[in-house]
């Protein structure tokens, strides 16, 4: 009876154990999938727009610090006349989204060639995405920063129009990259596309009401007449 009990025992651990591992895979397989399609959209993202960063570094700083919303850290290699130089800046917007963070740097790049730039310094990185000047061969040019229209609330659609970009060309470009915004992310407090209308606020306005006529004053209540007094109790006679 004692052999039946330890074999049933034994097997009863050893089923207890088998169910335990399959929980933990269960629980620790979905993350490990999301974190590895996390890393790849990220690698293929800094390996795209290592070229226009100028360098596989500065690239995957970029693509991390916009999609996290930390500092990013650039280095300007150095030349033979210059050493190199180190810019940081934390992104004027929230954590992004990777076809964010995508359209983000199609955007600042295409800003940047509009304006002669194609292999920009740190600084002239930073000033594409957050706002500054930059000096190429066109002169010195004002550049509102793509991440600090973002931060207005403003849609991919009202920021190309702002740069003077067409979102069509911008996209086809990003989508060479890798993940590209949604419709959302585009139309997200985008007025630019839609028909010009008359001022909204006279539009809007609400027609005052006239005054209300003025109540004629209540009607004040007479005095209530005083309660004449009474006369004093004649005094009873004694028994």
């Amino acid at each position: 009876m004692k052999k039946h009990l330890h074999v049933l025992t034994t097997l009863s651990v050893a089923i207890g154990l088998c169910m335990g591992s399959s929980l933990v895979l269960a629980d620790t397989a979905p993350t490990t999938q999301t974190a590895s399609t996390s890393g790849q959209e990220s690698s293929r993202l800094a390996a795209s727009y290592t070229t226009f960063a100028g360098s596989a570094t500065n690239a995957q700083s970029l693509v991390t610090g916009l999609r996290s919303g930390t500092a990013i850290v650039l280095v300007t290699p150095a030349t033979a006349t210059t050493p190199a130089v180190q810019t940081t800046f934390t992104p004027s917007t929230h954590p992004l989204g990777y076809g964010n963070v995508n359209i983000s740097l199609a955007l600042a790049q295409a800003e940047l060639k509009a304006a002669g730039i194609t292999q920009p310094t740190a600084a002239q990185l930073e000033a594409a995405l957050n706002g500054g000047t930059v000096t190429g061969p066109k002169g010195p040019v004002q550049l509102t920063g793509v991440l600090a229209l973002r931060a207005e609330g403003q849609g991919w659609g009202a920021i190309a129009k702002t740069l003077n970009l067409k979102l069509g060309d911008v996209m086809s470009a990003a989508k060479a990259h890798g993940p590209v915004p949604d419709s959302a992310d585009i139309a997200h407090g985008d007025n630019s596309d839609k028909a010009s209308h008359a001022d909204k606020a006279d539009k809007i306005a609400k027609v005052d009401h006239p005054d209300k006529a003025d109540r004629p004053d209540k009607p004040d209540h007479p005095d209530k007449p005083e309660k004449p007094e009474r006369p004093d109790k004649p005094e009873r006679g004694g028994r």
